[in-house]
């Protein structure tokens, strides 16, 4: 084979995918991002609802790969997170659970931010550094690992090659396909609804969480006097919410969001996604690694889904960067394992705990609803338990990778 046109290519321009890059290129990478999108369309995008809550050690990493400064401006930080049972109509149980930011010396638990704003700031942080090549509207057709390296075929005839190949092409990655890793999961039976709405009176940086019979309904802060909902219905009730015009469409949401926000109003288009979890049975092969919803597809009940694919991107790029400076093949699976090892647990830890959540929350069993509020409420009592549940939602970890504690790498 001769020598490869990068070190890695990366497939998959979302979010993942850019973020890899541009943290190996910063480390002195030669990198090749494969993004099958135009590379203006979401950039320049009008608001469309879709949104993220970023945990902590999420804004640190992008402050390390220089993203944060692109977007600081645009981002809502949640100063509170309240959690509790609910049924339509009827408001919050009395047993609820409130994480306020001040119980943590970090500052805010967390920051809402537009997609479009992030992922223009990861479209220009990717034209401004040096190593980082970016083919937007192109896909990857066929991949052969070798013994020196990968070579991949792209939807426009062209064939390059790197060390390693990294898949961060969602759910469905093609990339695992191909290298012959199989997936574990399961349908939950439900669908997310997901909008954005403008309401009368300020939000105050405060993250809900509802818990109501069919699934979870999330009101996350945004900037201004607006949220983004992301709310879980069985697949039957969403296909028929999902046909009602806006109007009505409001007409079923308000119940469950409730009045304490004042009169609401869409701002923006409604869009929806079958919920499921799927589990990579291995996050490499040799010359692949796999990163974010390639690897591990979660429930979005905890918001945890972006913040695990970056944890995946710190943790992917020391081992490399490590690896490269060692004089070491960083496409021999023996090195691509440490990444595994170091991820693998964590990520499918929590995964599994999501899940066991919405099952447990997304029904209305009495004796279960009894049992979830005695639970919130006890959690609630003990500070230190509380603190604990702030700071692992945050990502603050003592094995954190550099990345997610903002030092470059």
């Amino acid at each position: 084979m001769k020598k490869p046109d990068a070190d890695v290519i990366i497939v998959g321009g979302g979010l993942n995918g850019p973020a890899l890059g541009l943290a190996l290129a910063r480390a002195g990478l030669t990198v090749t991002v494969i993004d099958a999108q135009p590379a203006r369309a979401r950039a320049e995008a009008a608001f469309d609802g879709r949104a993220y809550a970023l945990a902590i050690a999420s804004k640190r990493l992008l402050s390390a790969i220089g993203v944060w400064g692109r977007v600081e401006d645009q981002v809502q930080p949640i100063l509170d997170i309240k959690a509790s049972d609910g049924r339509a109509g009827e408001g919050p149980s009395r047993h609820f659970l409130h994480f306020a930011s001040a119980e943590i010396e970090e500052g805010p638990m967390g920051f809402m931010l537009e997609d479009r704003h992030l992922y223009a700031a990861f479209l220009a942080a990717m034209q401004e550094t040096a190593g980082l090549t970016h083919v937007p509207a192109t896909t990857v057709t066929a991949q052969e690992p070798g013994p020196a390296g990968v070579e991949v075929t792209l939807s426009d005839g062209r064939t390059i090659s790197a060390r390693v190949l990294a898949g961060c092409d969602g759910r469905q990655s093609a990339t695992a396909s191909r290298a012959g890793i199989k997936r574990t999961g399961k349908s939950y039976g439900q669908t997310a609804l997901v909008c954005a709405v403008e309401h009368e009176k300020p939000h105050g940086g405060t993250a809900q969480q509802f818990f109501m019979p069919s699934g979870p309904l999330a009101i996350l802060p945004l900037k201004g006097n607006r949220s983004s909902i992301v709310w879980s219905e069985t697949d039957a009730a969403a296909r028929a919410i999902s046909a009602l015009d806006d109007v009505d469409f409001l007409d079923i949401l308000r119940p469950r969001f409730g009045d304490y926000l004042g009169e609401i109003r869409l701002a923006g288009p409604r869009f929806s996604y079958p919920l499921n979890l799927t589990l990579a049975n291995a996050y490499v092969a040799p010359r692949v690694a796999l990163v974010g919803d390639a690897a591990h597809g979660v429930h979005p009940i905890a918001g945890q889904g972006l913040n695990l694919g970056f944890r995946d991107v710190a943790a992917l790029a020391e081992v490399l960067v490590s690896a490269i400076r060692r004089g070491e093949d960083i496409g021999a699976l023996d090195v691509l394992e440490r990444y595994q090892s170091w991820r693998r647990f964590d990520s499918t830890t929590l995964a599994l705990g999501m899940d066991t959540v919405n099952t447990l929350f997304s029904n209305d069993n009495p004796v279960l609803r009894a049992g979830r509020d005695l639970g919130l409420g006890m959690v609630q009592a003990i500070a230190p338990l509380r603190r604990a549940f702030i700071r692992q939602a945050a990502g603050l970890s003592d094995n954190s990778p550099r990345l997610l504690t903002g030092r470059a790498l």
